[in-house]
């Protein structure tokens, strides 16, 4: 098979699809492996590291005429829409429920379109969601506490406090992968955190985790507006794979929060969970003020630190890479259920059941397509 990387075009995105290491293991493996120029530079991998280990160096309309398979980070932006073709494997994040463009743009040039965030693995976790839910998780806290400050607007708190004042209330909505690392910043850094999640077992394991050292909440529309209230730093990740996010913090919960708090939306790829928060934002302009409350809502988080987060990303997407060049798509699909789950697009229909309902659009099941 012949596998594509591209140069990311969404602001301030310094990942990269494949490693020079990952490329080598491509090429060991018997396929020819394609990268665009300079694709690499923003995680610090040279065009010269990439040639090394064999991959070809090409512009960016080379390797999408040329490439069976396009392996990415973020999803396609609309310079790229019909740059792909007909059978054309994209293997990438594709959060496709709040994009109604690209999806109609995956579907009329008929891409085979298996998204990181639905697939899932034998224990039914979010395997190639949780290294960047991981980096999101634990930023959502450096993030918050910067524009805590008060020059950004903030309330001018140290989210830990000093001896005699007291700490940051921190409180996260969402007791997963996100949440829980959100936690662990928080927690490291002496704040007041509380987490939020509809599932009790869940708030135990937390509760077990930190020792009591968390406070733990059943979710419910009372209680998040009763935590909105008291939250310096809210901190959103409610997760529903390949759907929209629920809007779980409502405009009147915003209203009553305290002037200069802040709100990180780490949930804003898929939508966002709070009602306020009415566009996307980006790393070259992150904030807006509504309500006297900040609103940080950038859909790539993790671009900010590809050093860290290619080499995390990559190390979980290649044996997925590997297995999909080495079998054909179909195959790779019909022999893991797991990977067939982040199918999202093929042959102009839509795979993925959130996806269709979230567009209002015809859903295909999986058995039809690879029976």
């Amino acid at each position: 098979m012949i596998i594509g990387t591209v140069k990311e075009i969404k602001d301030h995105e310094f990942r990269v699809g494949l490693t020079p290491a990952g490329c080598h293991a491509l090429k060991e493996a018997g396929h020819t492996v394609l990268v665009e120029s300079g694709a690499g530079k923003g995680s610090n991998f040279s065009d010269e590291e990439y040639n090394a280990v064999g991959a070809q160096i090409l512009t960016k309309k080379e390797v999408f005429d040329n490439a069976d398979m396009i392996i990415k980070v973020k999803e396609p932006l609309f310079p790229e829409y019909d740059m792909f073709h007909k059978g054309q494997i994209l293997f990438t994040y594709l959060h496709l429920a709040p994009e109604p463009e690209l999806t109609a743009a995956l579907l009329r040039n008929q891409v085979i379109g298996i998204a990181f965030e639905t697939v899932r693995d034998a224990n039914n976790s979010l395997p190639l969601l949780s290294p960047m839910s991981r980096v999101a998780g634990r930023m959502s806290v450096q993030i918050g506490a910067q524009y805590l400050e008060k020059q950004y607007g903030g309330k001018g708190m140290v989210l830990g406090g000093v001896p005699g004042v007291e700490p940051a209330q921190v409180v996260i909505i969402g007791g997963g992968t996100v949440g829980l690392n959100a936690a662990k910043m928080a927690v490291g850094l002496g704040a007041k955190v509380a987490v939020l999640d509809m599932n009790p077992e869940r708030l135990s394991y937390i509760d077990d985790l930190f020792n009591g050292r968390v406070e733990t909440i059943v979710s419910n529309s009372f209680e998040a507006a009763v935590w909105a209230k008291k939250a310096d730093l809210l901190i959103s990740c409610v997760l529903i794979p390949g759907a929209m996010a629920p809007k779980v913090i409502k405009e009147y919960m915003v209203k009553e929060m305290k002037k200069g708090s802040v709100i990180v939306d780490v949930a804003i790829d898929q939508g966002g969970g709070v009602e306020t928060i009415d566009h996307v934002t980006t790393h070259t302009d992150p904030v807006y003020i509504k309500y006297g409350v900040i609103h940080y809502a950038v859909a790539n988080i993790p671009g900010a630190v590809p050093m860290t987060s290619t080499i995390a990303l990559a190390n979980s997407t290649l044996p997925y890479a590997l297995k999909i060049a080495n079998k054909g798509w179909k195959q790779a699909l019909q022999e893991d259920s797991g990977l067939a789950q982040g199918l999202n697009t093929v042959d102009g229909k839509i795979t993925c059941k959130a996806v269709a309902q979230a567009r209002n659009l015809p859903y295909t099941s999986l058995s039809e397509i690879l029976d």
